[in-house]
């Protein structure tokens, strides 16, 4: 997500605080947070699939996911 993004989401954020948002503003102000949440949840991803852990051993293993969750 590129800076100017980042900067419309804080302004959108600050104009809501102070008076309000207009229906458009509102939409556009969602569909940034969403982008957000996704590009921050890919880079979360894919750090998690980089590490590895090495045991006293000196073994090493990737992160797997708990059974269960997604």
């Amino acid at each position: 997500m590129d800076k100017n993004k980042i900067d419309r989401i804080n302004a959108l954020a600050k104009k809501a605080k102070t008076e309000g948002l207009t229906p458009e503003e509102s939409t556009e102000r969602q569909k940034l947070r969403e982008e957000y949440i996704n590009a921050f949840r890919s880079n979360l991803q894919s750090t998690l699939d980089n590490i590895v852990v090495v045991d006293k051993s000196g073994n090493q293993t990737k992160l797997k996911k708990k059974d269960g969750r997604n």
